[in-house]
Order: structure tokens, then sequence, then C-alpha cells
């Protein structure tokens, strides 16, 4: 294989492996959110409070949307990295045809169903009145570029899992700045509001997907033949099972966090937007620990396929101290500056002291939500996603039972801590999940 497209992560240092690999995901996923980030500065400065609390209020539902479709690229990337690391190319090629298939058929299939149950969706969510206009301007959008995002996904989750995160580094440092740019021009003199930012988005990823399929193109070993783009049943279903509990958990968490934003829904528009500040800083900061998972996908992904145990346990024991070590200082940062960190995308005071506690309480169990990251994506590397699956299951579980008992008490404070009590239990359930795994012999390869 071309040594500028792929990297063989079954042999040398683990820790080493890992920060190199970790690293420029780790880059480009902090662009991606710091233009997210943007974006909401954008808005919130150049719209107002109210704009960006309807782009916030889609959050959630564009989670449970986008979330199956990203969900299922990373499951179908499970079977590659696997190929990839047990050598098998022509077997490798046949995935890669049949999951394109896979995103083209899951990408038309939820741009319809979505854009026709988009109203009702907000409706049940208790979406206020006045931001209704301006959450369906946006979110529909956003939904007309359903299937590029999922073939952005898909190209960037293919070069993770032959071990080139370097190419998607790249891609997604020019759709940020893209998306910046073309949010700027689109917001400020043009005027074309909440639309202009969801098209910027949407044509960024544009940007993204076409850099990486032209990567993907030079590594001849990548390219399917002919005979390789006839729908197999076989390959499809085995895809299919990999990735479709990746897509559930992603959706059923999902689900969770509609349930908060429409508890959040029902105390005004001014904790919405202060929530939709508190989510935006909450996935920057989440991001570190969220690439040392991504990281250990394709470790582990890869070193199953190979057959070897051991570099999978060190692999997962170096990911928990690499967790620890970078949440550190974002814990302090959270629990010591909350209030200046929403400014950048809050104008009114009252609104951004809201912030205060909920970004103390979530920046206090950064930790735990690091571990998650590790154990699912440990569990679903060795190609166990039924259980990951189970454990979104759980965090929704967490979150209603949760945010009913505490809101009626701690208000505002009482989402936050709904929260934390998912990534808490979902860590545990999949920390005990992995040792099981750990200690079944017929568990690896």
């Amino acid at each position: 294989m071309g040594k500028n497209t792929t990297n063989d992560m079954t042999q040398g240092n683990c820790m080493r492996l890992l920060v190199q690999f970790f690293l420029p995901i780790l880059a480009g996923n902090l662009f991606q959110q710091l233009y997210s980030f943007a974006d909401s500065m954008v808005v919130g400065k150049g719209i107002g409070d109210t704009a960006l609390a309807a782009v916030g209020n889609t959050g959630s539902v564009h989670f449970l949307i986008i979330g199956f479709a990203i969900g299922l690229t990373g499951g179908l990337g499970i079977c590659i990295s696997q190929s990839f690391g047990s050598g098998n190319y022509e077997k490798l090629r046949k995935e890669l045809a049949m999951s394109v298939w896979i995103c083209l058929a899951i990408g038309i299939v939820i741009t319809v169903v979505s854009l026709a149950f988009m109203r009702q969706l907000f409706t049940f969510l208790h979406t206020p009145e006045d931001l209704m206009t301006e959450t369906l301007q946006y979110f529909g959008t956003i939904l007309a570029g359903t299937t590029i995002t999922i073939f952005n996904n898909f190209a960037m989750t293919l070069l993770r899992s032959v071990g080139n995160s370097r190419v998607p580094l790249v891609a997604m440092i020019i759709s940020a700045i893209a998306n910046v740019l073309m949010d700027l021009l689109f917001v400020f003199p043009l005027h074309m509001g909440v639309f202009g930012a969801a098209l910027a988005t949407v044509l960024a990823q544009v940007l993204s997907a076409l850099y990486c399929c032209y990567y993907i193109g030079r590594e001849k070993n990548l390219i399917p033949r002919k005979t390789d783009w006839k729908p197999q049943s076989v390959i499809i279903k085995r895809l299919t099972l990999k990735g479709l509990p990746v897509a559930v958990m992603n959706s059923v968490t999902a689900v969770g966090g509609m349930v908060l934003q429409t508890f959040v829904n029902n105390m005004g528009t001014s904790y919405v937007a202060a929530y939709a500040a508190c989510t935006k800083i909450l996935s920057l900061f989440e991001q570190p620990a969220n690439t040392v998972g991504l990281a250990l996908l394709t470790f582990v992904g890869q070193n199953y396929g190979a057959g070897k145990k051991e570099r999978i346990r060190t692999g997962i024991r170096e990911g928990v101290i690499l967790t620890i070590l970078i949440n550190i200082p974002l814990a302090l940062m959270l629990l010591c500056i909350p209030e200046f960190l929403t400014s950048f995308m809050l104008n009114d005071a009252s609104i951004i002291s809201y912030t205060r506690d909920f970004l103390a309480v979530t920046g206090i169990c950064l930790f735990p939500l690091g571990w998650l990251f590790v154990f699912r994506n440990g569990c679903q590397g060795m190609g166990h996603t039924f259980v990951p699956m189970l454990s979104g299951v759980l965090e929704v579980s967490l979150r209603v039972v949760m945010v009913k008992l505490l809101t009626p008490y701690l208000a505002f404070r009482g989402v936050a801590l709904a929260e934390v009590s998912a990534w808490i239990g979902a860590w545990i359930m999949l920390m005990i999940t992995y040792w099981i795994y750990q200690e079944r012999t017929d568990s690896f390869r």
C-alpha cells in the first residue's frame, strides 16, 4: 500500500502510534468545532440571540438524524480497518464498494423522510413559536445536504480506517476556513440570515468531501474494481450488522439530548440561548477525549484484525492515561472562566450568567466522559457494537429520569446534572463490558 495514504498500526510503539494518529484527528476536530463556534458567533452577533437560540434548538435533532448516518459510516469503517489489519485488500475493496451503496441509500431516505416531518418534530419538542421559522429555515437547508454530509464522513472514516489521519485534517481545515468566510459573506453583506449560515456549512462539506476523494483515488488498492460494485447481499448484511448498532446508538443518545432540549425549551427563549452556547462550548471541550476514542477505534480495529490481543490492552490503558492528562486543563477552564467563554456568543449578561453552573457541573465530569469514549470505541473496534448500542439506551434512560427528578428543584442546573449522570452510567457499563471481552479468548481473532 502507498505509504502516504495508509498506516499500519499493528507494529511499533503503541503510545507513539496513538499520539501520532491522534494529533491530526484532534487538530481537524478542533478546527471543525472552531468553525461551528465561529458560526455561532456570526449568528449570535450578526443576527441576534434569538437566531442563535433557533440554530441551537436544532442541535439534538441534527444529531438524531445526521448522527445515525455518521454512526453508520463509523461502523462501516470498523470492518474496513479489520480487513486492512489482516492484509485482505480484496475484501476491503468489496466492503468499500458496498459501503458506498449503503451510504447513498441511507442519504436519500433520511433526506426525504426528515424534510417531510421536520415541522412536526420541532413542534413535538415544544419549540418556542418565536424560534420556529428560523429553526425550520436553518435545519431544512442542513437536511438538503444530508447525502453530502454522509459521503464526506465516510471518506474521512475510510482514510482513518487505513491509518491516514493527515488528509482528513487538511480537509477539515479547508472546510473550516471556507465555512467561516462564507458565513461572514452570507450573513453580513448579503444578509441571508440563518439560511446563509446553513448554506455555508453544506458548501464547506462539499469541499471537504472532494478533497478526501481525491486522495482516496490516488491509492489504487483502495479503488474497487468494476466487479466489486455488483451488490453482494452477504457483505451488505455484514456491514449493516456492524454499522447499524453504532448508528442506532448515536440516534438513541440523541433522543436523550432531545429530552433535555424539550425541558430547556419549556424554560423560555433565554434559557434556550444559554443552553445553545453551553453545548457549543462543551462540544469543543470534549473533542480531545473524543478524538482519543476515534484513534483507538482504528488502532483496536487493525490489531483485532491482526489478532494482537496484548496490543489492544496496551492501547486501551494508554488511551485512559491520555484522556486524564488532556482533561485536567480543560476541566479547570470550565470551572474557572465559564462566563468568559460563553460571552463570545451571547450578548445579554443575564443569559450569560445562566451558563456558569451548567459548565461548572459538566467540567467536573469531563473525566468519566473521556473514559466513556475510550471503552466505547475499544469495544466497537473489536467488532462488539451491540453493547455500546445498549449503553446509548442507558444514557437516554438516565437523562429522562434525572431531568424529570431534578429540574423541578434545580432548574437549569438540573439539566446539567442529568447530562453528566448519563455519561457516568454509560462509562461504568462499557468499562465492565470491556473487561468481560478482554478475558474472553474467543473475543479476539
